[in-house]
């Protein structure tokens, strides 16, 4: 197998990180292999893809020519508390690649073992959230969202051990980068102005060559970020745990922990076992989103020489969010609506809708999949007040091709993600494959087989507690 890579994050200040090798696993197996995304990363690898050496590489027995392992180190705020250092517990960035499209990309194995930043933890994955993140990251790309990816995944052959005994897993992810707004407060915080500097130099060239320094960079982000949290809100995702040091500088959706879809529509769900008191809601993702802007806005404020004015204009990038915001949500749900071009008015329409979802406890995904269908009705208990609300919106002549290639029709609901993860641990990986398939094709026609995809949980099918797996 071999991967050419083109490492740069390894060339900046050494306080960055801390170079080490992945710790070797016992007897590895290829659970899946992303053939599309390995073509894209130029990655050559023979005319067998279930060759052993695959395995070995993935599992981190061996380390590719020309990699460069690392740690990556950062700080971060976690459900509001300051944790000054954090950092890549389980995670070993092996190095980049340029694709053909002029893309960098990070190679990186999770669940690849101890590292300096790992707080008392193995530095392993169990198998279950390696199934999950990679199925939900796979079907967030396949949706348009811009996100990690799922390059491979491998059994170790040894247990790792959280509440009971679980199979050891590794997931190798795919990021335009890995660097964080916890990246960034890590060097802010300790006042290190020569590496926060380098950091900046280094995130400008690489993700917003456009920008002429910290001021531009901090609207692009936060233009970005806005834009990325509005196509969540569009789909029903609650990410779970969107603590700064799990906000990509890039824009892409990092860190699949406890994250859900949502089945039923409420805006105050909660999935995750460890949001205790919804900081990470559904409806509250927004208003975090803002918030951790200001931690990364306030990260860049050493770099700049009159700091009092850098406070100033710096508060003034970050109010904008919400505007980024609003705007980016009007786009999303008007499309979802049929409305390539929605006004402001069609904001209440929309919102009319989710209400009544809300009250009727509709089912997110498959509401806005068959609006313009016959049977759009079936998922309200209302329904006249559905079809007092679908008069007014048949005024606004919503265009249906537009509804389906907004729509998905297939997400991987936590009902059947659990269910894969169930067969993976057996040993029986033909679901995962099958749901991975379904969700990565997400706005097909329902075939008989994709139906099961589409169904709703029952209520005792139903998930409403994720956890992170650490």
């Amino acid at each position: 197998m071999q991967i050419t890579f083109d490492n740069s994050y390894a060339t900046l200040p050494a306080q960055m990180f801390t170079r080490l090798d992945p710790t070797p696993v016992t007897t590895p197996h290829l659970i899946a292999i992303n053939e599309a995304l390995a073509e894209t990363l130029c990655l050559r690898m023979g005319d067998d893809p279930g060759d052993p050496e695959i395995a070995q590489v993935f599992a981190g027995n061996t380390v590719p020519g020309g990699a460069a392992p690392l740690a990556q180190v950062y700080a971060g705020h976690q459900f509001g508390q300051w944790n000054p250092q954090l950092g890549d517990g389980r995670a070993i960035l092996l190095g980049e690649v340029l694709g053909p499209d002029g893309m960098r990309r990070d190679i990186q194995l999770k669940g690849a073992g101890r590292t300096p930043y790992s707080r008392g933890g193995d530095g392993r994955a169990w198998l279950g959230p390696v199934l999950r993140e990679y199925l939900v990251s796979e079907a967030m790309h396949a949706i348009g969202v811009p996100t990690t990816r799922a390059l491979a995944a491998v059994t170790t052959g040894e247990p790792v051990y959280r509440e009971e005994v679980m199979p050891g897993a590794v997931l190798t992810r795919v990021a335009q980068s890995h660097i964080r707004v916890g990246t960034f407060q890590y060097f802010a915080a300790r006042q290190d102005i020569g590496a926060l500097k380098a950091l900046t130099d280094h995130v400008i060239a690489r993700h917003y060559p456009d920008a002429t320094g910290p001021e531009d960079l901090l609207n692009a982000v936060v233009a970005r970020y806005a834009a990325l949290i509005a196509q969540w809100m569009g789909l029903g995702f609650i990410h779970g745990v969107m603590n700064t040091d799990n906000v990509s500088i890039a824009g892409e959706t990092i860190d699949y922990g406890p994250c859900a879809f949502m089945d039923i529509y409420h805006p105050d769900t909660v999935f995750s076992a460890i949001d205790q008191f919804g900081r990470y809601a559904y409806s509250n993702q927004p208003g975090i989103g803002g918030w951790n802007m200001a931690q990364f806005a306030t990260s860049l404020i050493p770099l700049m020489l009159d700091q009092d004015k850098a406070i100033e204009t710096f508060t003034t990038a970050v109010n904008t969010f919400p505007d980024h915001y609003r705007a980016a949500w009007l786009s999303v749900f008007g499309a979802k609506v049929g409305l390539s071009k929605p006004v402001e008015a069609d904001r209440n329409l929309i919102t009319d809708l989710l209400a009544l979802m809300a009250t009727d406890r509709a089912d997110f995904t498959n509401t806005f999949a068959n609006l313009d269908q016959p049977n759009a009705r079936d998922q309200f208990i209302n329904r006249d007040a559905f079809d007092e609300w679908e008069k007014r919106w048949r005024t606004r002549e919503p265009d249906p091709a537009l509804m389906a290639k907004s729509n998905p029709q297939v997400i991987p609901r936590n009902h059947q993600v659990e269910a894969v993860i169930a067969a993976g641990v057996a040993g029986d990986f033909e679901p995962f494959h099958a749901l991975l398939s379904a969700v990565t094709d997400p706005y097909a026609d329902l075939t008989e087989a994709r139906k099961k995809y589409a169904r709703a949980p029952s209520k005792d099918e139903m998930v409403t507690r994720t956890f992170c797996g650490t």
